[in-house]
């Protein structure tokens, strides 16, 4: 599946390592996304609430509806943490790995695809909707 297909295909995106402060990469690009019709459920330990919407720890600790209707995991963590969002976003049945701009982590990547997963990494979701959905 390409990246314009991914974009037009799914619609419900989990923001691992989302942020409450407005200078960050995760908040923009998750509003950005949530002014263009996507869902966004926010992933961080350390926050109640961010962009208006309960955040949760984990994507195991997503209710069971939310756990379902996640499709795309996007990551703004380190690449060395990427591998645990991986078995979470296996475990909840996500369809979509994507590391943004400046993450790869291979290891993570194969176990991805091997679950079935498809894997976009070192992309902004932003960007790649400005290119090929505006």
């Amino acid at each position: 599946m390409t990246i314009p297909e991914i974009l037009k295909t799914y619609k419900v995106i989990a923001v691992v390592g989302q942020s409450d402060k407005p200078e960050r990469p995760s908040y923009a690009v998750s509003r950005y996304m949530m002014a263009h019709g996507y869902r966004i459920v926010p992933i961080n330990p350390n926050l109640k609430t961010a962009l208006k919407q309960p955040c949760y720890p984990s994507l195991l600790e997503l209710p069971q509806e939310l756990r379902r209707a996640v499709e795309i995991v996007n990551i703004f963590r380190k690449p060395e943490e990427v591998t645990a969002v991986v078995d979470e976003a296996i475990e909840i049945g996500a369809k979509v790995i994507w590391m943004q701009l400046g993450i790869t982590n291979e290891e993570a990547r194969k176990k991805a695809e091997t679950a079935g997963l498809i894997v976009v990494q070192n992309h902004c979701i932003a960007v790649d909707h400005q290119l090929y959905c505006d």
